[in-house]
C-alpha cells in the first residue's frame, strides 16, 4: 500500500512542492528514503520512528521505502519529517489516506512528539499557496509566521499526536507546550535621528542624495568625525518597503531566523553592518550543500555598511561587484545553483591612511605617501566605479545647533523617490539608480550630457561612471523638483562622484 502527502522543500528563496510517498511492503523491517536526500533529512528516519512511538501509535514492522519526488530536486533539511511521519502510516493504513493525501506538512519532529518549528516557512508556504495547496499543517511555532501570507489557510500543530487525531488515527494527544521559534537576533530598534549629527552639511547632503535614488556612498574622513553615526542614520531616511519587497525581505530573514513574526512583515529597511573579519562566505552566501543568504542578502532592500571599508579583504571587496551590477547573487555549488535577492545601498567608510590624521593639510599624520596610498588602494578601482558618491566627513567642529531632523529629509526622499517611479515605473525601475544607462541617455538634453563627455575624454570618467553620473543627475533634478536634469545638476553630479579629498 502506498501512502501519499506533500510538503515543500527550498533552494535559496524558491519553494518547491514534492511529493512525500510511502511504501510498505513485505519483508524484513527497514526504513529507507531516496530521493536525493541530504545528511540532515536522511537522519529523519530516526526522529520519526521515536516521535510516532512517543505518540502512542505502533510503527509498522515491514520494509518501509519513501520517495521524496521528483527525485532529481535535492533535499535538505528537516522540514519534511511530519509530511514523512504522516506518508509512512497513511501507507500502514493507521490514519486516512485520502485526507493526507491533501495535505502540505512542514515541520521536524523531536523525539518526543512535539513539532518543532524550521526555517523559511514563509516563502514555504508562500509557494504552497502558489501550487493550490487547500490546507497546510505546519509547526504552532511558526503559524504566525505563516499566516503572514495572502490566501493561505494554515493550521498549527503542536504534536504529531494532534495531526494523526485529526487523520482518524487512534492517538490521544497530550497537553504539549508548544515549541517557540528561535530568533537569532532581535528586531532592530528604530534608527537614530539624523539630528544627532552636528555639522558635516557636504555629507548630509551627499546621504540624502544617495537616499533619494538608491546610490551607493564612499565616505572619507579621520576618526571620531561622524561617518558611522551618518551610515547609522540612513535607513532612518529611506521610505517604507513596498508590499512585494516587503515580503521578499522578510522571506530572506526568516531563512535564517532573524525576524519576529508577531511584528509582521518587515516594512523598514534593513540595516547590515559585518566586521571586517568577515568570509567570503558571510558577506555573499555560502556554505556546504545549497549556500545559505549572506550579508548581501540580508540588507536587500536597505543597507550595507562596511565600515573600514580598506580593512575588509580585497578578495572580500571584490565580490561584491556582482551583487552592485545585478541586484541578486547566484551561488553555485555542487548540489547546484541558489539564487538569493542582494539589492541593497552599500556605505563604504574609510580613514584617509592607517593613522587617521591626513586630512586637510596632512597635520599630525605619521603614514608615508606610499603608505596612504597603499591603505586606500586595496578599495579597488572596479568596486569604486561602482560607488555613485564619494563624500568627505571633515574633522568635527563645533556646532550648538541640532542638525536638520531624519523626518525632515525623509519627506523630500519621498518626494523626489515618487517623482522618480513615476517616470520609472513603465519601464519596470523604482529608483534612478537602477534605470538604465541607454534610456537615460536618450531621454536627457545634450546640453547637460556635455558635461559629462567631456569628463570622459580627459579620464575623470569610464562609460559605467558616465551612466552613474548621469543617474546622480537625475536624482538631483528631483529633490529640485525639475523635470529633467541641467547644467547645473551635471556639474553637482560630477562633484559628488569626484569626492572632494576623495
Amino acid at each position: 500500500m502506498i501512502g501519499r502527502c506533500r510538503s515543500v522543500v527550498l533552494t535559496g528563496l524558491t519553494g518547491h512542492v514534492v511529493d512525500v510517498e510511502a511504501h510498505v511492503a513485505s519483508g524484513l523491517p527497514a526504513f529507507s528514503i531516496v530521493g536525493l536526500p541530504d545528511a540532515s533529512l536522511a537522519e529523519a528516519k530516526d526522529r520519526v520512528r521515536a516521535a510516532v512511538a512517543s505518540s502512542g501509535v505502533d510503527w509498522p514492522r515491514h520494509r518501509i521505502t519513501v520517495n521524496l519526488s521528483p527525485a532529481s530536486l535535492p533535499k535538505s533539511g528537516p522540514a519534511t519529517d511530519l509530511a514523512i511521519a504522516v506518508a509512512v502510516l497513511a501507507a500502514a493504513g493507521t490514519v486516512d489516506a485520502a485526507r493526507a493525501r491533501d495535505l502540505v506538512l512542514l515541520g521536524e519532529l523531536g523525539l518526543d512528539g512535539r513539532v518543532r518549528p524550521v526555517r523559511g516557512v514563509l516563502p514555504a508556504v508562500a509557494a504552497a499557496v502558489g501550487a493550490g495547496a487547500a490546507r497546510i499543517v505546519v509547526p504552532a511555532g511558526n503559524h504566525a509566521e505563516a499566516a503572514l501570507v495572502a490566501g493561505a489557510r494554515v493550521d498549527g500543530a503542536v504534536a504529531l499526536a494532534t495531526v494523526l487525531a485529526a487523520l482518524g488515527a487512534d492517538a490521544v494527544p497530550e497537553s504539549m507546550v508548544p515549541v517557540p521559534a528561535p530568533v537569532i537576533r532581535a528586531a532592530a530598534a528604530d534608527p537614530p535621528d539624523l539630528s544627532d549629527v552636528r555639522g558635516q552639511p557636504g555629507a548630509r547632503r551627499a546621504l540624502e542624495v544617495a537616499a533619494a535614488g538608491g546610490h551607493h556612498v564612499l565616505m572619507i574622513g579621520p576618526p571620531g568625525a561622524g561617518k558611522t553615526m551618518l551610515a547609522e542614520r540612513l535607513p532612518g531616511i529611506l521610505p517604507d518597503l513596498a508590499d512585494d519587497e516587503a515580503v521578499r525581505v522578510t522571506a530572506v530573514h526568516s531563512l535564517v531566523g532573524a525576524f519576529d513574526p508577531a511584528a509582521g512583515l518587515m516594512r523598514r529597511p534593513p540595516f547590515e553592518a559585518p566586521h571586517h573579519t568577515a568570509s567570503s562566505a558571510a558577506i555573499v552566501g555560502g556554505g556546504s550543500g545549497l549556500a545559505r543568504p549572506g550579508a548581501v542578502s540580508l540588507a536587500h532592500g536597505g543597507v550595507l555598511f562596511l565600515d573600514e571599508a580598506p580593512e575588509f579583504s580585497t578578495r572580500v571587496l571584490d565580490t561584491l561587484r556582482q551583487p552592485l551590477e545585478r541586484g541578486e547573487i547566484v551561488l553555485h555549488r555542487a548540489h547546484g545553483a541558489t539564487r538569493y535577492p542582494a539589492r541593497f545601498q552599500l556605505v563604504l567608510a574609510a580613514n584617509p591612511c592607517p593613522c587617521g590624521m591626513f586630512a586637510g593639510t596632512g597635520e599630525g599624520c605619521t603614514c608615508a605617501s606610499m603608505v596612504r596610498r597603499r591603505y586606500l588602494g586595496r578599495l579597488s578601482g572596479p568596486l569604486l566605479d561602482r560607488v555613485d558618491i564619494r563624500a568627505e566627513v571633515g574633522a568635527a567642529a563645533r556646532s550648538d545647533a541640532p542638525g536638520e531632523s531624519t523626518a525632515a529629509v525623509a519627506a523630500r526622499v519621498a518626494t523626489a523617490r515618487e517623482s522618480a517611479r513615476e517616470r520609472l515605473r513603465p519601464h519596470g525601475w523604482s529608483v534612478g539608480a537602477e534605470a538604465s544607462g541607454p534610456w537615460l541617455r536618450r531621454v536627457t538634453s545634450r546640453a547637460a550630457c556635455d558635461g559629462l563627455w567631456r569628463a570622459v575624454e580627459r579620464g575623470a570618467l569610464t562609460a559605467r561612471g558616465f551612466d552613474r553620473a548621469l543617474r546622480l543627475a537625475w536624482t538631483l533634478s528631483d529633490l529640485d523638483g525639475a523635470t529633467s536634469p541641467g547644467v547645473t545638476h551635471v556639474a553637482e553630479a560630477l562633484a559628488l562622484r569626484a569626492g572632494a579629498g576623495a
